[in-house]
């Protein structure tokens, strides 16, 4: 009870039973008993909850630490003696790094063709068509708000106002001569590659050769003056074809969804292929999570070595300052709010939860630099960790990583202008047109590999009259920048997985689920075999009256 005396602001507390109470007692009382509970109830749920975070969630936490810590290793290794590190001391620091990044690789071309293949001959022809159509049409809005984003920040910031080319330093090596119309033409050849087992190593690749002595007479004669070799045009120079080393990705795509297509049409017939192409997705996908947990190690020792490699860190705030920081804004623009903003309208969800739960194969694509090689890490962290349908992902992903390109688009629309402006080159409405098709065509192209932005980089300047050599102007960068436009590539895939799931969800719930192997323990008896677990295994319920019931003639279909 509270009391208080007449004429007095002292206000008293008493018990029940009229008995004073003693200052602050009761909420000493109280204070305990909240501090018990605290400690018996509330402490040990939040030490639960922190301690499933952590384990769920470790392997991203030392993906993260892995590129974080093999930066601040770099620095303070470079800084840790004068002269630069030797080529072999470098390889030495790659080692752990390039065995990672082999494994990786190597689940690159089984993962790709069987999910492919898997996914596509699970749907029927019109599901395979509205997704794929969907997944275009964000790939090509994507791609083109990259390209207007790119020349938007370029045409005003202009990083190469005030540039001079003679200051800016080169490679010794040149880019390689090529016209537009070949690169073209390359592109549309390595769509169907002649040989399926060739393609896994190599593609098709035009080169052109410099004039001969005699072809070189010949036109200084015909002008009647000196000349050089390099005012002979490419267009006369002649063409030779070779293989290049490399992955045709793009062939093997095309391959996979023709024969995942057939396979879908051809019904019962084609389902024992069906069934061989969905049992090798899973086994690689099992292989996959076993590579990724060596992940943080790998991803330390990439990034490592690939900074001691780095000429000087002065180049990057210096010569190429404001052209790495244009990039740098355009690619987290682009990144953090063009498409999380898509995300958002198109699925009404945060898109926080998503990224965060594909960090693993963001730091991948950081210390990999290569979007392809990604694929089996986003694979794993779209399906496991962020729920999105595997008939999704492994039609969407795959293709995503070979023609959705939205950082290299950026990047190259940014490097065209940066040039133009170092040159002091006006350029018209007309040809800032002709750059933004040119880098949106020259990203399709761009193969899944480290720096292939730099090959179709000569394509985007050759539309515009701007010398391929230029591309040199940009190299003491482009390593470090392509680290980041594969990040930016692989969080626009991954959220465009998610985006289509969402689109999707409706026509694929009407379809029957992907196919679960089952493996049906051996039994003595064919009358073990009960009808309960057949209903069990085929996901129906099971009333209490076929329990224990003989499904004899299911156990004979099964066993032949």
């Amino acid at each position: 009870m509270v009391s208080q005396k007449p004429g007095s602001a002292r206000v008293e507390l008493t018990s029940t039973e009229g008995d004073p109470v003693k200052p602050n007692s009761r909420f000493k009382i109280t204070a305990g008993e909240n501090m018990s509970k605290f400690r018996q109830e509330t402490w040990p749920a939040f030490e639960s909850k922190v301690t499933g975070c952590m384990r769920s969630n470790a392997l991203t936490i030392l993906s993260v630490l892995g590129v974080l810590s093999g930066g601040i290793l770099a620095v303070i290794l470079r800084y840790a003696r004068d002269g630069r590190y030797t080529q072999r001391e470098i390889a030495y620091v790659m080692f752990p790094g390039d065995l990672f990044l082999r494994m990786l690789k190597a689940l690159i071309i089984p993962l790709i063709v069987s999910s492919l293949i898997s996914a596509i001959g699970s749907l029927d022809l019109k599901m395979s068509g509205k997704i794929g159509a969907r997944a275009v049409a964000y790939y090509m809005s994507t791609t083109c708000c990259a390209v207007v984003l790119g020349i938007i920040l370029a045409t005003s910031i202009r990083p190469g106002k005030g540039g001079n080319v003679d200051e800016i330093s080169r490679p010794t090596q040149g880019a390689r001569p090529t016209t537009t119309p070949d690169l073209l033409m390359d592109l549309v050849r390595n769509l169907f590659p002649p040989n399926l087992i060739q393609a896994c190593i190599a593609q098709y690749k035009t080169v052109l050769v410099p004039p001969t002595d005699e072809q070189f007479l010949a036109a200084m004669n015909a002008t009647e003056g000196p000349i050089n070799k390099t005012a002979i045009p490419l267009s006369e120079w002649r063409m030779k074809y070779e293989i290049e080393p490399s992955t045709n990705i793009l062939g093997l795509v095309v391959f996979a969804l023709v024969l995942g297509i057939t396979l879908g049409k051809m019904g019962p017939k084609g389902k024992p292929l069906l069934d061989l192409f969905s049992c090798l997705s899973e086994a690689f996908m099992i292989i996959t999570s076993w590579v990724i947990h060596l992940s943080p190690i790998g991803v330390l020792f990439l990034v490592t070595a690939q900074m001691l490699e780095m000429e000087s860190f002065e180049v990057i705030v210096g010569q190429l300052g404001m052209y790495f920081l244009t990039v740098m804004l355009g690619l987290f623009t682009h990144g953090f709010i063009v498409l999380t903003s898509m995300y958002f309208l198109i699925t009404k969800r945060m898109p926080f939860q998503f990224i965060g739960n594909m960090a693993e194969a963001l730091a991948t694509a950081f210390a990999t630099s290569s979007s392809t090689a990604t694929v089996p890490v986003a694979l794993a962290c779209l399906e496991d960790k962020n729920g999105i349908d595997p008939r999704v992902t492994r039609f969407v992903m795959p293709i995503g990583a070979t023609i959705n390109m939205d950082g290299t688009a950026l990047y190259e629309a940014v490097a065209a202008l940066f040039i133009a402006q170092v040159r002091g080159i006006s350029l018209t409405l007309g040809n800032i047109i002709a750059i933004s098709i040119t880098s949106t065509a020259a990203s399709i192209g761009a193969a899944g590999i480290p720096q292939a932005g730099l090959v179709t980089m000569v394509m985007v300047l050759d539309t515009v009259g701007l010398p391929a050599e230029d591309v040199t102007l940009i190299l003491a960068v482009d390593w470090f920048l392509d680290r980041f436009r594969t990040f930016t590539n692989v969080l626009g895939d991954s959220l465009g997985a998610g985006i289509v799931n969402h689109l999707s969800k409706k026509d694929l719930s009407e379809m029957p689920p992907p196919q679960q192997f089952v493996t049906i323990p051996p039994m003595a008896n064919p009358d073990d075999f009960t009808l309960e677990m057949e209903k069990e295994l085929n996901g129906m319920a099971v009333t209490t009256a076929e329990r224990s019931q003989p499904a004899e003639d299911v156990w004979q279909s099964t066993s032949m």
